[in-house]
């Protein structure tokens, strides 16, 4: 079959360019004198045009001269032969069939009638030869490069072939056992059961030695009906089963630590960490808690910076249901993107889209809470479709052709009047029932003042604990200025407000030359337009001495020393006014 590679070659590929040509004219003796210095055993005759009259070789001379006459007469008297050439271009392999068919050993090769080279039976075996070489080597070299080891064995067992995999796997050199019974190694090998069964056996599980494990499957190899080798491959999975066992472990380890996220993010946003005491912040928190047992859509209210998210969070994790919490703001996203970011898509849906496709917020909230902040800036485009994704409960990828079913409960935010931009037509009004199931409307920060000392506490800590900094004391005078600011940022504007006091705190106590200057600025014009509403004097101190000493206490988490000192007064005095005032909780 290896004859076959000469399909690829030409004749210009093997012919022999080192060649002796003489004319015709010419005789034995110089004949022969030519083909020992050039150490060639032919000769190529041609006349004055150069055209190849004959191939003669030593041989053929050899047998011509039978006397010292014959060594004189030119050689056009010595042959009679019909000369058969070939082209440059003509197939190897034709010119090979062309040599068999006349029983010649030599074939000239001719350009425009003129000769240019030689093809002789040893260029075509030198040839062949030479390709088997190159794909025995090709071949070991493959076997080699396989993760697979290779095994070859004859009929009677004996090892023809171990490759550098299996040679690995079994700590087994080639050296060894390549030419020797396989059984000598391994008497219970499969192949050994291949061989007498006649039968392929596939992917069976083995350990060959501890610590390595190996899939293995053998075959017999037939020609014309008769098993002439059988040929085993064998995995080595040692690697992915260690790697399996490695992943199982860390797979367990993952469910530990996803618990443990989860028992902190429950935690972290519970209803239970909602900031305040007041009254109304407590009325919403009813509120909250009884709605996020139901899958209801909630809309929440309320001026930015009123915790509209961490309400959000808090009704997820209040719902105990098992998908993620995935927040988005409408108005953070552009609008061309806005329906990819939504509801994903798939590869090659428009330029610049990732091959793998993308998988949308909503698909992502699947079994859990969609939490859309700023609803209001929803395009009207996206609305219409986000109301259908809400009613079919089935989500359709961009470029995607099957609807994907979804379980979502939706949780919307916004600081906008919905209802006024209903009647605007700017928010679609079936959209907004659909999200209006049931509305919390939270307050600003001046309607609950009374847990701005609790905030201050909180932040405080939180933003000394993160910066390594030690717990600043608070000055009366700048707790009173924070209790009176209208904080129209809310508790977001109060956040900021209190890591820049905590900054520029001096000897570790905020003084009132800390306070930002938007907030002495407005409360320099408060002072100056403040009328009294009464004049009373006892009444005003009465209810000055009460509010004060709420919020110092909040500030110091009922700690009458700390609160004593806020206020700079003794802490017995602190206990007169107390009860004086009637201020039982404190007490």
């Amino acid at each position: 079959m290896f004859l076959h590679q000469l399909d690829q070659y030409t004749v210009g590929d093997i012919m022999d360019r080192r060649l002796i040509k003489l004319r015709e004219e010419a005789n034995s003796r110089e004949a022969i004198n030519t083909m020992i210095s050039h150490n060639l055993d032919d000769i190529i005759l041609t006349d004055e045009t150069e055209k190849v009259v004959a191939v003669l070789t030593f041989k053929d001379l050899m047998k011509q001269i039978r006397s010292e006459e014959d060594l004189t007469k030119p050689l056009k008297y010595l042959v009679s032969q019909n000369v058969i050439v070939s082209t440059e271009k003509a197939q190897a392999i034709e010119a090979r069939n062309l040599m068999r068919k006349n029983h010649i050993g030599r074939l000239p090769v001719i350009r425009e009638e003129k000769v240019v080279g030689i093809v002789r039976v040893n260029d075509i075996l030198n040839k062949v030869y030479s390709k088997i070489d190159e794909m025995h080597a090709a071949l070991e070299k493959i076997l080699d490069s396989l993760y697979e080891g290779v095994c070859v064995v004859n009929p009677e067992g004996t090892v023809l072939l171990w490759s550098k995999g299996i040679e690995k796997l079994y700590e087994v050199n080639q050296e060894e056992i390549v030419g020797r019974n396989l059984e000598e190694f391994f008497p219970t090998a499969l192949l050994l059961k291949t061989l007498n069964s006649k039968q392929p056996i596939r992917n069976v599980y083995h350990s060959p030695r501890p610590g390595s494990y190996a899939i293995i499957s053998s075959i017999p190899i037939f020609i014309g009906g008769e098993m002439i080798a059988a040929v085993s491959t064998d995995r080595d999975i040692t690697e992915t089963t260690n790697l399996s066992e490695e992943l199982e472990t860390a797979k367990e380890k993952l469910d530990l630590l996803e618990t443990e996220v989860k028992k902190i993010n429950e935690e972290q946003y519970s209803f239970h960490n909602v900031i305040g005491k007041s009254d109304i912040i407590k009325e919403k928190i009813l509120e909250a808690r009884k709605v996020a047992l139901a899958n209801s859509s909630v809309l929440i209210g309320g001026e930015s910076g009123t915790g509209k998210e961490v309400f959000a969070r808090a009704i997820h994790q209040a719902s105990g249901r098992k998908g993620p919490f995935v927040a988005i703001n409408c108005s953070a996203i552009p609008e061309s993107l806005f329906e990819s970011e939504m509801f994903g898509y798939e590869s090659g849906a428009f330029t610049g889209a990732l091959n793998k496709g993308k998988t949308g917020k909503v698909e992502l909230a699947n079994q859990g809470t969609l939490f859309l902040d700023e609803i209001g800036d929803m395009p009207l485009y996206m609305q219409a479709k986000m109301l259908r994704v809400l009613q079919e409960r089935q989500v359709l990828r961009v470029g995607g052709e099957k609807s994907i079913d979804i379980d979502v409960r939706v949780v919307s935010a916004t600081h906008r009047n919905l209802e006024t931009m209903v009647m605007k037509g700017t928010f679609r009004e079936d959209l907004y029932y659909r999200l209006n199931v049931v509305y919390i409307d939270l307050p600003s920060l001046k309607e609950r003042k009374e847990d701005i000392p609790i905030f201050l506490r909180r932040f405080i800590s939180e933003f000394c604990e993160e910066n390594n900094l030690r717990i600043p004391e608070i000055d009366a005078e700048v707790l009173q200025v924070l209790m009176n600011y209208p904080w129209p940022g809310n508790i977001r504007e109060l956040k900021n407000t209190i890591e820049h006091l905590v900054i520029f705190s001096k000897d570790n106590v905020i003084q009132k030359n800390s306070l930002p200057e938007r907030i002495l600025e407005k409360k320099i014009i408060d002072e100056k337009q403040q009328q009294p509403i009464s004049f009373d004097l006892q009444e005003n101190i009465r209810n000055t001495e009460i509010s004060t000493i709420k919020s110092a206490m909040d500030m110091a988490d009922n700690n009458k020393a700390k609160a004593a000192k806020i206020m700079n007064i003794p802490r017995s005095t602190l206990y007169y006014k107390l009860k004086y005032y009637g201020l039982k909780e404190y007490l």
